[in-house]
């Protein structure tokens, strides 16, 4: 291991937790082109809640977003993001059941780690997860949709598209080819929740991978696009209500 590789970690921007021994622990990942503050809205909300007291609520910044590490020397692949993640999470000592909730690129990221790390994830939310197959990664309409994302993202940030950590993170993780396959055989309990008009997500798959993997993935359809809004994270509330509750 690399003098690097030890130093990975993700900054925590956020924890807190009503009761003084929570029971439930979710950690919150964001997507590409952002940072935690995604979560800002969602944490309000739910964090007001008297049925999720007991939930510990966390936020990390992925390698090469808001205050954690920025380093060309990264690969800004699965192998990076995920020893960050661990090892960010290891420092947390949790002694509870944890739920990783992933928006956009994070739904890859936490579906990863709980294929990696079976048995330290209670439950996985997926919200906007982009499900594509490798038809569609072959089909160049795909590509002209890959654009579209990428001019919407440079209009919020003309310098992004010259980043690394975009660029790997386009490349490496969310158009991995075997991102489909994992999610298929995935053996933790997952809850897909997407909205009904999100142009980014390849909406037509979700029924396709839920037919792939019954017994572990279910699906919540709401209305809105791909950000989360509050369509998508009022939905948490029953989610982590039942994994208290179990």
């Amino acid at each position: 291991m690399t003098p690097l590789e030890k130093q990975l970690t993700l900054k925590k921007t956020h924890d807190f937790a009503s009761a003084k021994e929570p029971e439930l622990a979710v950690v919150l990942i964001h997507g590409i082109a952002s940072d935690s503050t995604t979560f800002t809205n969602a944490l309000k909300y739910l964090e007001g809640l008297k049925s999720l007291q007991k939930v510990r609520f966390i936020t990390f910044d992925l390698l090469g977003a808001g205050k954690s590490l920025k380093d060309d020397r990264l690969n800004y692949d699965y192998k990076d993001q995920l020893r960050a993640l661990h090892q960010a999470i290891q420092k947390l000592r949790l002694d509870i059941p944890l739920v990783l909730v992933g928006h956009s690129l994070g739904t890859f990221i936490v579906t990863k780690y709980a294929d990696v790390y079976k048995k330290s994830v209670k439950k996985l939310v997926l919200v906007s997860p982009p499900i594509y197959t490798e038809k569609d990664l072959d089909n160049p309409a795909f590509e002209a949709g890959i654009k579209v994302f990428k001019d919407a993202v440079s209009l919020k940030n003309r310098k992004i598209l010259a980043e690394k950590a975009f660029n790997n993170s386009m490349e490496k993780i969310v158009l991995n080819r075997k991102n489909y396959q994992v999610l298929a055989e995935l053996k933790t309990p997952t809850v897909l929740i997407y909205g009904n008009m999100d142009q980014f997500i390849a909406s037509y798959n979700i029924p396709k991978i839920l037919k792939a993997n019954p017994e572990y993935l279910t699906a919540i359809k709401t209305e809105g696009r791909h950000g989360v809004s509050r369509d998508k994270y009022t939905k948490l509330v029953n989610i982590l209500e039942e994994v208290l509750n179990a």
